[in-house]
């Protein structure tokens, strides 16, 4: 097991009835809260009225429309917005999107050195000196960016996808009630599974490095995601399940399992591109590049790969390289089980030209080899994306 150091100062509030409570966690002499939401699902299914009821004793100014795959140019309207008002604290009250907008928005309101752009860029999220503070009312459980300080921000101008992150990056607390859950569309719940599951294995499926207690970690979020999995999306409104399913997707990225230990992402940074191409869910790029990732770097994996086959599905015979393959295989059929479309081909037409656009655009970024050992190269990517089509 490799050194780490552990450091987490997200509040985690979980549990039925919470949102009403998220007023006992502002911090003291807040008085301007600019919440922000997404398209309006929260004031159809009463959270937004739950949560600014809670919030009656302080001045909360909404700001909406923050998208999948939240846009630069839109939380730079927010941040006009939170400069003209004075706000002190940020409440993300969303999924994903929401948090990781909020994330850049807290560091880029007060930054006047430059582009807010240059955060990202130029990696300055990791040495930025102010912040505004905020928190988060999860209300689609699938990132785990309520409890970790990272975060992927979209330019729409440039097709660009990019993540960055920090320490003033940490929401102060995040509220997590599973009765939120009632409320999604199944294809919302099924991206959330399909998320925090390849989270899972991004930080699980690399190399043995001798630290068998975050494997067993990884191997019981993933036990779970495939129990709990199908009941979630049966019966959304089981607070009980939904609870757990909301748990699993907090603690598969709140930095607990990667610590001591080698980690991939490659099928993080070459979906992200899939996404900013052609708009497709952040999950269901993980789950078109993740098996195919996994058959080009299987020397790499082959070990991995049969422990999570024998320990999550059961694969027990054959040689190891067998169950190796068997384990790709049986993920994807996973996937699949979910109505995950698994060939960018399945989202897109347009998609000739896309592992050339790719490779240039890791070549223009100096990206040279992803992954744990760094050797998954431009060509290896290229090869990736030619058998995901």
């Amino acid at each position: 097991m490799k050194n780490f150091e552990l450091w987490n100062p997200t509040r985690l509030v979980f549990g039925e009835n919470q949102l009403e409570n998220v007023h006992k966690h502002i911090p003291a002499g807040v008085k301007n809260i600019l919440l922000v939401f997404g398209g309006g699902s929260i004031k159809k299914n009463g959270v937004h009225e739950t949560v600014t009821s809670a919030l009656k004793d302080y001045n909360v100014i909404d700001f909406g429309g923050i998208e999948p795959n939240p846009r630069y140019e839109t939380i730079m309207k927010a941040r006009e917005v939170a400069l003209k008002e004075n706000v002190d604290f940020i409440l993300a009250v969303g999924g994903g999107s929401v948090i990781d907008a909020c994330k850049f928005l807290c560091v880029a309101t007060p930054y006047t050195d430059g582009d807010p752009w240059d955060i990202i860029t130029k990696r300055l999220g990791k040495v930025v000196t102010e912040a505004i503070p905020f928190g988060t009312v999860l209300t689609l459980p699938a990132t785990g960016s309520e409890m970790n300080s990272g975060s992927v921000v979209t330019r729409a101008s440039s097709k660009e996808k990019l993540a960055f992150g920090g320490p003033l990056c940490f929401p102060k607390f995040s509220v997590l009630d599973p009765r939120v859950v009632a409320s999604l569309p199944e294809r919302q719940i099924v991206n959330g599974i399909t998320d925090a599951f390849t989270h899972v294995l991004e930080q699980y499926l690399t190399y043995p490095a001798d630290a068998p207690l975050q494997d067993r970690f990884a191997e019981g979020i993933l036990q779970t995601l495939v129990e709990i999995g199908p009941k979630v999306i049966h019966n959304p409104s089981d607070s009980t399940v939904a609870g757990n399913f909301m748990f699993c997707c907090t603690m598969a990225l709140n930095g607990l399992i990667q610590q001591g230990v080698p980690t991939d992402w490659a099928t993080h940074m070459i979906g992200h591109e899939l996404t900013a191409l052609f708009e497709i869910d952040h999950a269901r790029t993980l789950a078109i590049i993740g098996p195919n990732l996994y058959r080009v770097m299987f020397n790499n994996k082959k070990e991995k790969l049969a422990q999570y086959g024998e320990r999550v599905w059961g694969i027990t015979k054959g040689s190891l390289e067998e169950k190796a393959q068997k384990t790709i295989e049986r993920t994807v059929e996973f996937f699949h089980s979910m109505g995950i479309k698994t060939k960018i081909s399945d989202y897109t037409e347009d998609y000739s030209e896309v592992a050339k656009t790719i490779t240039s655009r890791f070549e223009e970024r100096k990206w040279m080899g992803l992954g744990e050992r760094g050797d998954v190269t431009l060509e290896k990517v290229e090869e990736i994306v030619e058998m995901s089509l």
